[in-house]
């Protein structure tokens, strides 16, 4: 007898805002927090404010991320340029622990197709917690 965890349509899609708001909003709000700070010196919040912009460029490049790995990405049916992902997906990656290299060749593709990509980058993202090199091809 094996014990099955179902999670529900509606509690997933909870659970994951919950994590892309936590990611977007968390470190800019320790940046306006560090700014704030009233007795911090002019060098300090010249450093708080460049990690507040810095958060809110990684921010943006979330939010498009998601909204095309998780989101309606247009209309039924609707294509999307792998090579267009592939930048939105370098932007979210980052520089950081895990590299991307995308080999996608430039071309459109059925939007599910795509969104199965990104969320396939996200697993492979997950499985090297170190960092590392994650390889996209289609």
């Amino acid at each position: 007898m094996t014990d099955t965890l179902r999670i529900s349509d509606l509690d997933l899609a909870a659970l994951l805002c919950s994590r892309v708001c936590h990611d977007v909003i968390s470190p800019i709000a320790n940046g306006l927090e560090l700014f704030d700070d009233p007795e911090m010196d002019a060098e300090t919040k010249a450093t708080a404010l460049e990690m507040i912009r810095s958060s809110a460029r990684t921010a943006g490049a979330k939010l498009k991320f998601c909204r095309i790995a998780f989101g309606a990405a247009g209309s039924a049916g609707a294509l999307i340029d792998l090579s267009e992902a592939g930048e939105v997906a370098k932007g979210f990656v980052g520089e950081e622990k895990v590299r991307l290299d995308w080999q996608a060749p430039r071309e459109n593709r059925p939007k599910q197709q795509v969104k199965l990509l990104l969320n396939m980058l996200l697993l492979a993202m997950s499985g090297i917690p170190r960092g590392g090199i994650v390889t996209v091809a289609a």
